[in-house]
């Protein structure tokens, strides 16, 4: 295992490509979406997994640990529910096939609970920091320096210390970043939060680098849930609920599923309401004149960019049932039948839809955590 470590370590940007291009082809295999994708799925599945692996030995390589500050936890969180989210579709699909589609149900919210109760665990052991990714990024603590001026964005602390040198990961970003991150740094905003979207491999290893940087200092002392409410107050409150919604919204989204069905409104806005809320209340954590200076909270810019994602996710509702079959499907055919007499162009976009639709009945449900 050690060796495989170490070649991995050695060959990460090797072991991308292999992984991007084992991933793209997964989608060209037969019978992807039909009764019999089991096997397609498993090998799908598999992939994602060893993918999550190679990231996790990645991410935890010694000389990216700075020295003489071991990490809080051995337990590796990250990988855990990165490879749930790989396996959940599997789950689905297997139980669709031995169970039928109503007790399939029984199994996703299982899988869901799961990854609630992960999350949930990652989140306490982080010093409650918010999540990256869902999750699938490992939460390095931020570092501790004395400052009167800046505090760290999602920070508990007690004011003047300074935790994630942003002058630091500013010059670093001019000068130190990779070719990939350096030439995709040139994109607009729109392409660049596109891409966070579809490519989250691609966003692990850039969250991963801003992570690194911000963890160059002595830790200062691990926030408590104790200690968020009685140093933050009403903003304290406000960011946990903000976040524990985010995390509890997938389980409680499926389970609302299973009891009304995917035809009825109910979970769709139930759903949608919790993220509204949800992300509704991180700017005004920082936008409310409620109490004093020492009690409001900022984020760091990976923890903005999160928020950006969140937000992008949104785009997953005109993706799930109800709405996806009322309205979404229809603007689909029309575009099909529009351009189907034109050469090339109707062939492409008619598979370009049969995989929307396929990736509709299985991906949507279940992202946008």
């Amino acid at each position: 295992m050690e060796a495989y470590k170490l070649w991995v370590r050695r060959n990460k940007e090797y072991v991308h490509s292999l992984e991007s291009l084992a991933n793209g082809l997964t989608w060209l295999l037969p019978e992807r979406f039909s009764s019999s994708e089991i096997g397609p799925e498993a090998v799908t599945a598999i992939l994602g997994v060893i993918t999550a692996i190679n990231e996790h030995i990645i991410d935890t390589t010694p000389s990216q640990i700075h020295a003489g500050h071991p990490e809080r936890s051995t337990f590796p969180y990250s990988l855990c529910i990165s490879a749930l989210k790989d396996l959940e579709t599997l789950v689905e699909v297997a139980a669709q096939h031995y169970y039928g589609d109503t007790k399939k149900w029984n199994f996703i919210a299982a899988t869901e609970a799961i990854k609630f109760v992960v999350r949930l665990a990652m989140f306490r052991n982080s010093g409650y920091r918010m999540l990256q990714q869902g999750g699938e990024i490992p939460t390095i603590e931020k570092t501790s320096a004395v400052s009167s001026s800046q505090s760290r964005p999602g920070d508990f602390r007690k004011p003047g210390f300074y935790n994630g040198p942003g002058s630091l990961r500013n010059n670093f970003g001019q000068n130190g970043w990779n070719l990939e991150g350096r030439a995709l740094s040139a994109l607009s905003r729109f392409g660049e939060n596109a891409r966070m979207v579809s490519d989250p491999a691609w966003l692990r290893r850039v969250q991963q680098q801003n992570a690194i940087m911000e963890s160059i200092a002595p830790k200062a002392e691990q926030s408590t849930l104790s200690s968020i409410l009685s140093e933050k107050g009403v903003h304290g409150s406000l960011y946990l609920m903000g976040e524990i919604l985010f995390v509890a919204r997938p389980l409680i989204y499926v389970l609302f599923i299973r009891k009304y069905g995917t035809r009825s409104w109910t979970p769709w806005f139930l759903s949608l309401a919790m993220d509204l809320v949800g992300i509704g209340i991180f700017p005004q954590v920082i936008l409310s004149g409620w109490g004093s200076e020492d009690h409001k909270l900022q984020y760091t810019a990976s923890e903005k960019d999160e928020l950006k994602r969140r937000k992008l996710l949104w785009a997953l509702y005109l993706m799930r049932d109800p709405f996806f079959s009322k309205y979404t499907r229809e603007r689909l055919d029309k575009a099909e039948k529009l351009l189907e007499p034109v050469p090339l162009f109707g062939a492409i976009t008619a598979k370009v839809i049969e995989l929307i639709v396929g990736a509709q009945t299985r991906y949507t449900y279940m992202s946008g955590s």
